[in-house]
């Protein structure tokens, strides 16, 4: 079988549909948050891989990825030049460019059995993404589908099937709107089959509507309290100003404690602080740990401190939520060590030949080792499920958590290196798996955006960004578990699968073709 069909679209129309495809996609993201635009791009860019060459797939599928994830990542570039954000942009692309090629592959398939186009889109989208999620160097989930839902009723499926699911029915509402429009159906009623597939991508998100998600939990009620310092200036340099960053975090916890003690605000059960709070390692600079002390014990709670530690050997640090108690401080038996440092922020895999490509790598002066155990720290009030920073965009680090016992999410981070958008980003993140679990969940972020999320997914005292801010609230915990929590990775293994079987039918399909 030929490789292109003479029905596929002029490459003079293609080529401006991929494009506007990752536009379309960008829009879905935060901050414009346009969600119902992420099946639009979906569509734009399964028309125009449709019935092409492989090679001409990848290439449509490059530009629609060049056009989402540039600007999407744009905030890398900040701080360390142009070159990290065009590289991981690159990257990134080139997974769509995968997605591109597969679409087109799988073309013969799509028009044997026109009406499972939209699965077969929805599958490859799962596919690509559960790629691209682990590979290389662990994965950069950033950009997945299920992430652009943070306002859209698809984003109650996390709770059935977690973000893979999500991903599915948006991908799977795409394939809908480009089955149906593709071109003319055959017979005389040719109006029937459009209205029912255009019928059917309507109904997708309405049917999220559907799906039950956990309310306020049925456990203990706790108080919570978010405490965002600030940093001096935003930067890299912000690990330059580490005394003052602590500085900052324990005069805001001593504030609010003022506040209690005037009857002007609730007393938490438990105070956050966020990544990066002390860059100076608490247990060994005796300084640092008496500031720590010194806001716990005047607050009366214990808090949880994200503070980097030096060691386990010589040129090597650890990003880690610590548990401090009053009277008593650190609380070695309730520490988290992030478990998925970042390459190439964090560590630096294979340093030698990264050098030759940017010396920008020797920023990163001690490479961050990775824990291994879960988050699950218990804090006496409440059992957490602490993540760092991206941890929250990788679902297995999240449900790890959640299956060890947590009853409320944390997610630390630090966001003073980037902007409000990627902050944005992550906290559509945070509800995502606020919803897939059927928990609480929190982020406390060094500028912000810091809030509460519900179980259902929906924000409550969200902060500004660039300026300090405490936030407390009561939560009631949950200790239930979701279906997507119960299932874990099927669903995408399950959907990954499908994928591939896809592609295995359409190489059958083609060898059936050129034998006859």
């Amino acid at each position: 079988m030929p490789d292109v069909a003479p029905q596929a679209l002029p490459l003079r129309v293609a080529a401006p549909m991929a494009v506007a495809a990752g536009l379309a996609l960008l829009a879905a993201f935060p901050p414009y948050g346009v969600w119902p635009l992420a099946p639009v791009g979906v569509a734009l860019l399964a028309a125009a891989a449709h019935r092409r060459r492989v090679r001409a797939g990848a290439g449509l599928g490059f530009l629609t990825g060049v056009a989402l994830f540039a600007p999407l990542l744009s905030w890398t570039n900040l701080h360390t030049g142009y070159l990290p954000w065009t590289l991981l942009s690159l990257l990134q692309a080139a997974y769509l460019a995968l997605l591109g090629a597969a679409s087109a592959y799988a073309s013969p398939l799509a028009d044997r059995l026109r009406w499972a186009w939209p699965a077969l889109t929805g599958v490859l989208w799962v596919g690509q993404e559960a790629l691209r999620d682990r590979t290389p160097f662990g994965g950069f989930p950033w950009g997945r589908l299920a992430f652009s839902q943070d306002d859209s009723p698809l984003l109650r499926l996390a709770a059935l099937g977690g973000a893979p699911l999500v991903t599915f029915a948006v991908a799977l509402t795409g394939g809908l709107l480009v089955a149906a429009l593709w071109r003319p159906w055959d017979g005389r009623r040719r109006w029937a089959p459009i209205a029912g597939l255009t019928a059917g991508a309507v109904a997708v998100p309405v049917a999220g509507l559907l799906v039950p998600v956990a309310a306020a939990g049925g456990g203990d009620t706790v108080t919570v309290a978010i405490v965002q310092g600030n940093v001096p200036r935003l930067g890299l340099d912000f690990n330059a100003q580490r005394k003052a960053v602590l500085g900052n975090h324990v005069d805001a916890t001593v504030e609010l404690a003022e506040q209690v003690a005037a009857g002007a605000q609730r007393r938490p059960d438990l105070v956050v602080w966020p990544e990066n709070a002390s860059d100076i390692d608490p247990l060994r600079d005796a300084d640092a740990g008496a500031l720590i002390s010194r806001a716990a014990d005047t607050i009366g709670a214990p808090i949880l401190v994200g503070a980097v530690l030096r060691g386990p050997g010589d040129g090597e640090v650890r990003n880690a939520g610590i548990l401090w108690r009053p009277g008593t401080g650190p609380d070695l038996e309730q520490v988290y060590i992030k478990r998925h440092p970042v390459p190439f922020a964090e560590y630096v895999p294979m340093r030698d030949l990264a050098r030759m490509v940017s010396k920008q790598v020797d920023r990163v002066r001690a490479d961050f080792v990775p824990g291994t155990e879960p988050g699950v720290l218990r804090t006496g009030p409440a059992v957490l499920g602490d993540v760092i920073c991206f941890e929250v965009a990788y679902d297995e680090v999240v449900r790890d958590t959640v299956t060890g016992g947590a009853q409320l999410l944390v997610v630390q981070t630090n966001n003073a290196t980037f902007d409000v958008a990627e902050a944005r980003q992550q906290l559509a993140m945070v509800r995502l798996r606020a919803v897939e679990h059927g928990r609480p969940a929190l982020m406390a972020s060094t500028v912000g955006v810091s809030g509460f999320v519900a179980p259902d997914g929906r924000v409550s005292d969200a902060t500004g960004f660039n300026t300090r801010a405490v936030v407390v609230r009561q939560l009631r915990l949950d200790d239930g578990r979701t279906l997507a929590t119960r299932v874990g990775l099927w669903p995408e293994a399950a959907l990954a699968t499908l994928a591939v079987a896809a592609l295995v039918g359409a190489a059958v399909l083609r060898r059936r073709h050129r034998a006859g």
